[in-house]
């Protein structure tokens, strides 16, 4: 990140970033989507912002740790991206930010057949606090979790295999057919 964007960002952060430092204790509420910033003091210059993203990559990575939990499930926004070949490894998270500068998580999950669902859920909590808050001194102010399916893990691997082999089926979105006219017309070169 360049010096003159680090201080763009100071002075107005992007919507979709959160910004971490410690609060004075009177600061406007922010409304939900918007920036945190809590200063050391209120002469600091200083601040350190996280995109809305690297949280939800943070919940992400950590779900892949916990006993129970298969795989994630995404909005229709991910089966969209999915579809044109994004890949998103944040795909089932989403997080909101309170007016007390802690940040809400929501996660869709696909468990294991035979995991006992409220251990699941508590594992489930305990991974995003230790892993948002010690990586980036946020507060967690709750997890939702929901579970949009039970999976054998035969029917995980599954269907993990059928999205991979639909994915390398599907013609590349930027590829050109080779009868449009505009290639016919250079002798079927693209």
């Amino acid at each position: 990140m360049d010096t003159e964007n680090s201080t763009r960002e100071a002075e107005a952060p992007a919507e979709a970033d959160i910004v971490a430092t410690t609060a004075p204790a009177a600061q406007p509420e922010p409304i939900q989507g918007q920036d945190i910033d809590i200063a050391d003091d209120s002469d600091s210059e200083d601040s350190l912002t996280f995109s809305n993203g690297v949280i939800e990559k943070i919940v992400a990575i950590a779900m892949r740790d916990v006993p129970g939990v298969v795989g994630m499930k995404g909005s229709w926004l991910n089966r969209v991206q999915d579809a044109f070949g994004a890949s998103d490894t944040t795909k089932g998270v989403s997080v909101e930010v309170t007016p007390e500068s802690a940040v809400k998580v929501n996660v869709s999950v696909l468990i294991e057949y035979g995991a006992y669902a409220p251990q699941v859920f508590e594992d489930v909590k305990k991974a995003i606090v230790k892993q948002v808050t010690g990586m980036t001194g946020l507060e967690v102010a709750g997890v939702n979790l929901r579970i949009e399916d039970v999976l054998t893990p035969e029917e995980y691997k599954r269907s993990v295999e059928a999205e991979k082999d639909a994915e390398e089926a599907a013609p590349p979105a930027d590829a050109v057919d080779a009868k449009s006219p505009a290639v016919a017309e250079r002798g079927g070169k693209a």
